[in-house]
């Protein structure tokens, strides 16, 4: 599931684009709901219809661990 991902610059990256800004942000907001019982925050940005995000472990020192895999296939499971 991860293959969608591209690890690079010690962070998992995707690019996820949608119908319209609203499906966007609804995405956004669901992501938003399991990140933070996940206490696991993304770098993201929202321009219209695209959603990028980035995925690294702060307290790992800014590196690519478990934590940000199974946030990112949690990711995939709303899209």
């Amino acid at each position: 599931m991860l293959d969608r991902w591209t690890e690079k610059d010690n962070s998992l990256y995707r690019k996820f684009e949608f119908k319209d800004f609203s499906e966007a942000f609804a995405f956004m907001t669901r992501v938003a709901l399991i990140a933070e019982k996940m206490d696991h925050h993304p770098r993201w940005t929202n321009v219209y219809n695209t959603v990028e995000v980035w995925l690294s472990t702060h307290d790992a020192g800014n590196v690519v661990t478990e934590r940000d895999k199974k946030l990112a296939q949690k990711i995939d499971s709303l899209f």
